[in-house]
């Protein structure tokens, strides 16, 4: 049997929202049950650097849920496709944009995420999914801000590209 038919029978390409929905909302609940801890990348992140530098506060199931991240995205990207060749996630911004552009662009969007999910005290899956869920006012300002950034910079980019992106 060819393997991209066992990937699309383990992984659907889509799974609809009113499924994934329930299914991430019951997990927080159940880590805030459980493990009376939140779920959020940010968190990942930094627990996985402790643990690489051996200093500060980890937790081992925080570094294998990061490494699960990274590997799942991988696997997605490089083995659940139908076409060949490396793919970066960034392909449309590729294809519209000259490489000289692409780099910058994609390295100073990172430093910024990094740098506001400091500054925020986590990221937007911790604040938006974790701490909306526990009513915490910073967190619904910063999902708030998350959005409505993202609205208007995706509305920029849509109307400088011309609908290219």
């Amino acid at each position: 049997m060819d393997n991209q038919l066992i990937y699309a029978a383990l992984l659907p390409e889509r799974v609809s929202w009113f499924i994934l929905g329930p299914i991430l909302g019951l997990l927080t609940a159940a880590f805030f049950l459980v493990m009376n801890q939140p779920l959020g990348a940010s968190g990942a992140y930094t627990q996985t650097l402790n643990f690489l530098r051996r200093n500060g506060y980890r937790v081992i199931w925080r570094i294998w849920y990061f490494v699960g991240m990274a590997l799942g995205g991988v696997i997605v990207t490089q083995f659940l496709q139908d076409s060949r060749g490396f793919r970066t996630g960034f392909d449309a911004f590729s294809a519209a944009s000259p490489r000289w552009l692409v780099i910058p662009v994609i390295f100073i969007g990172s430093v910024l995420i990094g740098y506001g999910a400091k500054v925020a005290g986590g990221c937007t899956s911790g604040h938006g999914i974790c701490g909306v869920a526990q009513r915490s006012k910073s967190s619904i300002v910063a999902t708030c801000t998350f959005m409505s950034s993202a609205i208007i910079v995706t509305g920029a980019i849509r109307l400088i590209s011309g609908g290219n992106l």
